[in-house]
């Protein structure tokens, strides 16, 4: 479930509400309780750790660790000839 991030435009309280993705906004303000709860865009938080899944994952042979080695260049370009 993702959180959301809401801020009142009547008294300016911010919050976050972890809520399941098709729930309904919420709009009344836990400080003021006028109904000016307004969801806020933000970014959301992805973190990636560990040993590097992505880059040693389902890769065999000298391909293993391409950011790593002077391999990294010739990664970057395509052996089918189409545009990277």
């Amino acid at each position: 479930m993702p959180i959301y991030e809401y801020e009142c435009k009547a008294c300016g309280h911010r919050l976050e509400k972890l809520q399941k993705i098709d729930a309904d906004p919420l709009t009344d303000c836990p400080a003021c309780e006028q109904s000016e709860l307004g969801r806020l865009v933000s970014a959301a938080g992805f973190r990636l750790a560990g040993g590097g899944w992505y880059e040693t994952d389902f890769k065999t042979g000298s391909k293993k660790n391409l950011a790593g080695g002077s391999d990294a260049a010739a990664g970057s370009s395509s052996k089918d000839g189409a545009a990277a």
